[in-house]
């Protein structure tokens, strides 16, 4: 054989070489569906970033500047505030969207722009209690965005059939910007206190602001639908699945976050924690369109939950940063693939008129979902081994109900996407309507 072979791969393993194909696999996930997807997903990264340089920002202050009962009771008010606007804010804004569905647009922008107002009035009250209720403010801002993005994104592709890759594209793009601009927000921090990643923030929130405000305008045609929608049962069961996997998701990372931090482990560690959870959150935004052409959503659901499973019984036998890393990563990975199939489902089964108040109530049932699950290890001495045991057991159960109630009966599986007439609902719908 000639060696040319050999000297084209080498040629082709250059730093230069390498690079260029970095780049050209960063910028995909801003292309692809035209203009309108590009300005979206310009939007969403900036906004990710600016969250993520805020979560850097009030890390130091709130879990590692205090003792261990200062920080755990910070932790518990701070996630009590991320509870309210969802249970409260959360039907209301429903109701909004699904009487003006062509106002996602106004949603984007004035999502972005407020937070750039308060990631500057956060850096005035960083060290006082108002931190908290501007967090709250900043938090709902932020999850008012996420639900108006939902909503745009059919919009912009309008192929229901690559609404799961638009989608895993987008989250992509998210991570891919909160990876570059924390380290960048942690060395600033370290330099000049919380007021560098705080400006930061304000100047990602400004960018994503301008990008929403070049989307083109977003009109949603009602349809001949019935005025009240009701989830088809297949929906609101994976909805209950994929709320268990958020559950978990931020139960796991809490709890072995505060097992680092009782050994007096650093800022450094809950970096790497968090940015283990955020790799395995990309990695499933890279795989899920891959994993979406040869399984359906459901299965894909169900193998999130038996991820989480496996990796709580073997982190549940050994605990270290290493073994806490490895965890986040497939909490973030089984998150990722679980929202990722269920908004698929959304996008195809949900009418057009009704899917920005069936994003807004199904985003707000994985945060209060998210919540309850971090909670818990905020209780001091919860032991740890414990605690992982009983996650991979509950994710265990949860897979079993949802298999047993969804994949099993093919009838089921083959029931059409219609409204369910009233007083004709099936016995278990009573019980699903309320999740």
């Amino acid at each position: 054989m000639e060696p040319v072979a050999s000297h084209d791969v080498d040629a082709q393993l250059t730093p230069r070489a390498v690079a260029k194909s970095l780049a050209a696999s960063v910028s995909s996930v801003f292309t692809g569906w035209g203009r309108g997807y590009r300005r979206l997903a310009q939007s969403h990264a900036s906004s990710v970033a600016g969250d993520a340089l805020v979560g850097v920002a009030l890390a130091g202050t709130l879990f590692f500047s205090v003792p261990s009962t200062d920080a755990r009771q910070n932790v518990a008010l701070y996630l009590l505030l991320t509870l309210a606007p969802f249970a409260l804010i959360g039907p209301l804004l429903g109701r909004a969207y699904d009487r003006a569905p062509g106002t996602y647009r106004a949603g984007l922008i004035l999502s972005s722009a407020g937070r750039v107002v308060i990631a500057i009035m956060i850096g005035f009250a960083v060290d006082a209690i108002w931190v908290f209720p501007l967090a709250f403010g900043l938090l709902v801002l932020s999850r008012f965005f996420g639900i108006s993005r939902s909503s745009v994104l059919p919009v912009v592709v309008r192929n229901t059939d690559e609404l799961i890759d638009a989608n895993a594209r987008l989250a992509r793009a998210g991570v891919i910007a909160a990876a570059l601009v924390v380290p960048l927000g942690a060395g600033g921090a370290w330099l000049f206190g919380v007021w560098a990643p705080l400006v930061g923030a304000a100047i990602l929130y400004l960018v994503s602001t301008i990008a929403a405000t070049q989307l083109p305008p977003v009109t949603v045609v009602r349809a001949d639908t019935p005025a009240k929608y009701t989830l088809p049962r297949q929906i609101r069961l994976a909805r209950f699945a994929t709320a268990g996997v958020r559950f978990l998701n931020g139960y796991l990372v809490l709890l072995v976050a505060f097992a680092l931090r009782d050994v007096d482990a650093g800022i450094a560690s809950l970096a790497t924690l968090l940015a283990a959870a955020g790799l395995g959150y990309f990695v499933a935004a890279w795989l899920a369109p891959t994993i979406g052409r040869y399984v359906r959503e459901e299965p894909m659901v169900v193998g999130a939950l038996a991820v989480m499973a496996i990796a709580a019984f073997i982190g549940a036998q050994v605990l270290s940063l290493l073994a806490a890393s490895v965890l986040a990563l497939a909490a973030g990975f089984a998150w990722g693939t679980a929202k990722f199939a269920f908004d698929g489902m959304m996008h195809v089964s949900v009418p057009a008129v009704h899917r920005g108040r069936a994003f807004t109530n199904s985003e707000t049932m994985f945060q209060i979902a998210w919540v309850m699950g971090a909670l818990i290890p905020v209780v001091p001495f919860w032991p740890t081994e414990l605690g992982l045991s009983s996650a991979g057991v509950l994710a265990l159960v949860i897979q079993v109900a949802y298999v047993s109630l969804v994949l099993v009966p093919e009838s089921v599986r083959a029931a059409p996407v219609v409204d369910e007439p009233p007083g004709e609902a099936e016995p278990t719908a009573g019980v699903l309507d309320l999740l």
